[in-house]
């Protein structure tokens, strides 16, 4: 009977060892940069959705400004009929009546307003847009190191994540600046 070959397995289980100690070690690196591009994410839709309202706002009150220079603008238009028929009375030597005279104070007093709203609403709309502008900027730099993450995985490169997280933090930036 032919003897037994003895086939040595202590490096072999060494390996195995190895591989599933790798293994396990990847799975929790792999999970970490799981719940990092998660809450990257959480941060990304907030910072779109305010992104998003502020760039809105701004529309809204250009729109309103628009608005406010169109009626200033017709207001304008009556003073100067209102006070061209004033002075054609003067010149024609007329009596001026009292009610055309407040008339022509009252426009002038309601345009004075019209202009400060119009201006107003000006620098509210530019406000707006400059939140926006930096809340933008978050929801860029979140997308990015979000897909940074993914591609740290899949190309097992834990410097990849290292940038994700930097960019989640000039995302996390964007999003503070946004608010002042």
């Amino acid at each position: 009977m032919p003897e037994e070959i003895e086939v040595p397995t202590e490096h072999l289980h060494e390996k195995m060892e190895e591989e599933a100690h790798e293994a396990k070690a990847d799975r929790a690196w792999i999970s970490r940069v799981a719940v990092s591009s998660a809450v990257l994410a959480v941060a990304a839709a907030i910072t779109a959705l305010l992104a998003s309202h502020h760039a809105d706002e701004a529309i809204l009150e250009e729109m309103q400004a628009t608005d406010q220079w169109s009626f200033y603008q017709a207001k304008g238009i009556k003073l100067a009929i209102l006070q061209g028929n004033v002075e054609q009375m003067q010149a024609d030597g007329k009596q001026v009546a009292p009610e055309r005279t407040a008339k022509v104070e009252k426009y002038q007093t309601e345009m004075k307003a019209i202009e400060e709203k119009g201006h107003e609403l000006e620098e509210s709309s530019e406000s707006h847009m400059h939140h926006h502008v930096w809340f933008a900027r978050g929801v860029t730099a979140f997308q990015i190191a979000i897909a940074m993450g993914a591609i740290a995985v899949l190309a097992r490169r834990p410097r990849l994540w290292l940038l994700s997280l930097a960019l989640g933090l000039g995302g996390g930036t964007g999003l503070v600046l946004g608010f002042m």
